[in-house]
């Protein structure tokens, strides 16, 4: 496995460039969460971001989505923010709307409006056409995950951040999220994905990065990454 020192980010093939961060750094208060991070994240690829817990996952994630603000260093984004998402572990939906309801307003937060056709159609995607109309508080977590998942769909978006999306889901709903995720590379957009199923996740992805006390372990192509002694 590399070194901090020897990863060797953006320097492969790939798509247009989406992301790039360099140096990030951290601390909350005297704490030093992340120390001189670097990686890029590219059109038509998913990098996947690995580590034990508290090595600064969702920290980093949320500084590369503009929902922390970092320490040192800078992220390039070359994606507009219109063209973003984030899907983490709260699915931020709101329980008395239905599910289409729950789309519409999301549509207009991004400044879109979308037509009843293109709800109905990210909604059977993920499997919930079923239940279109009723209220999300009365979904399960995989279902209500589902409905997150649409709602990324629904803005059509580059650039997609993946903070352990398939916590607390069923194998069903993990393997949809897994084919999503494809589909979402098949469309040109970059994924940024935080992921504790190694095994299951690193087929899918181009790149890794590998967190280890508060630095980079390894920034790599996803092929040359040694998994061993990893525990997430």
């Amino acid at each position: 496995m590399s070194g901090a020192g020897e990863h060797h980010a953006g320097h492969g093939p790939g798509g247009a460039l989406a992301l790039a961060a360099r140096g990030v750094g951290k601390f909350f208060g005297s704490r030093l969460v992340l120390r001189d991070v670097s990686a890029e994240a590219r059109a038509g690829e998913a990098l996947l971001v690995v580590g034990g817990n508290g090595a600064g996952k969702t920290t980093l994630l949320k500084i590369m989505a503009g929902l922390c603000r970092a320490s040192a260093g800078a992220v390039d984004v070359r994606v507009p923010p219109e063209r973003s998402a984030y899907l983490g572990h709260a699915t931020f939906l709101y329980p008395r709307l239905s599910a289409t309801a729950n789309l519409l307003f999301w549509g207009r937060m991004y400044g879109l409006s979308p037509a009843q056709a293109d709800i109905d159609a990210v909604l059977g995607r993920v499997g919930l056409a079923h239940v279109a109309g009723e209220p999300a508080g009365t979904f399960s977590r995989g279902m209500a995950q589902r409905l997150n998942l649409a709602r990324v769909f629904l803005i059509d978006p580059a650039l997609v951040f993946l903070d352990e999306p398939g916590t607390g889901l069923d194998p069903a709903s993990q393997d949809l999220l897994r084919r999503e995720i494809l589909a979402l590379k098949a469309r040109g957009a970059a994924v940024v994905w935080v992921s504790h199923h190694l095994a299951a996740d690193l087929p899918l992805a181009e790149r890794v990065l590998h967190l280890r006390d508060t630095r980079v372990a390894y920034c790599g192509d996803a092929a040359g990454f040694d998994p061993k002694g990893l525990t997430c």
